[in-house]
């Protein structure tokens, strides 16, 4: 029987790794998988054409592989997979500018490309836009909205977690919620009035598995490693949030009728 060269049981790759997902695995998928495991190194910086030449396999394939260990696609794979190299080695809470390196080239994307179209397109056909967010997302959130009001899309910003959402004048609305966990209750709470009131949600979290991600009409997430000081400070770097903001309000200008 083939080794599948499972890594230690204490390691976050094993968790990403693990028995469930292998079993799934065809043969062709396990030569990537054997790849990956043993060229840990190169594949955070590999684009997937690159990887399916070196595995022997096709793009196909690849993105198989991704979607059975739960991904969307290889970008997702590929900061998941470095941020749990750097688990296993101590060093994720250092946090430098190769994590923001590996940011931007994770997006360099027609993926990322296709979703900021659709957000964009989204947020143009709404008569509002409010940003909304609590402590630094609250700060980014009244960013966003003098940001998109500069390129010619008036918004507004809600910092107030009870801020009361109780007409139907947002039904035409687009709210962009800004959440770093996507777990904050008064946060939820609120996007679930914006619900109720058939206003669309656009919310941009760390990760698309959070509560926030699921209850909104579309989601953008940015994966970088959560820092933390104590139980109650969430010091992630903020700089993915600007930059979606930034695109997505000069993809507005780009798409605009003359």
């Amino acid at each position: 029987m083939q080794n599948l060269g499972f890594p230690d049981s204490d390691s976050a790759v094993f968790i990403m790794f693990n028995h469930v997902s292998l079993s799934t695995f065809n043969e062709l998928e396990l030569m990537v998988y054997h790849y990956v495991i043993k060229h840990r190194e190169q594949v955070p910086y590999m684009r997937i054409r690159e990887l399916a030449e070196a595995a022997g396999v096709s793009t196909t394939t690849v993105l198989r592989f991704c979607k059975k260990l739960g991904c969307s696609g290889f970008s997702e794979f590929r900061i998941r997979f470095k941020l749990s190299l750097e688990q296993d080695t101590g060093s994720v809470t250092r946090f430098g500018v190769n994590e923001l390196m590996s940011f931007f080239k994770s997006i360099n994307n027609p993926e990322f490309e296709m979703l900021i179209d659709q957000a964009a397109a989204l947020i143009s056909d709404a008569e509002r836009v409010l940003f909304v967010g609590v402590g630094t997302s609250g700060s980014l959130g009244k960013y966003g909205a003098r940001f998109f009001s500069n390129i010619g899309k008036f918004s507004n910003h809600i910092d107030d977690p009870y801020y009361p959402i109780s007409t139907d004048t947002f039904n035409k609305a687009v709210a962009i919620i800004l959440s770093v966990s996507g777990e904050t209750p008064d946060m939820l709470k609120l996007a679930q009035k914006f619900n109720f009131h058939k206003c669309k949600i656009i919310s941009i979290t760390n990760s698309e598995t959070c509560s926030l991600a699921k209850l909104a009409d579309f989601n953008l997430s940015y994966h970088m490693p959560q820092l933390l000081i104590g139980q109650n400070h969430n010091i992630t770097t903020q700089v993915p949030v600007v930059y979606i903001l930034e695109t997505i309000g000069r993809r507005l200008t780009t798409n605009s009728p003359a």
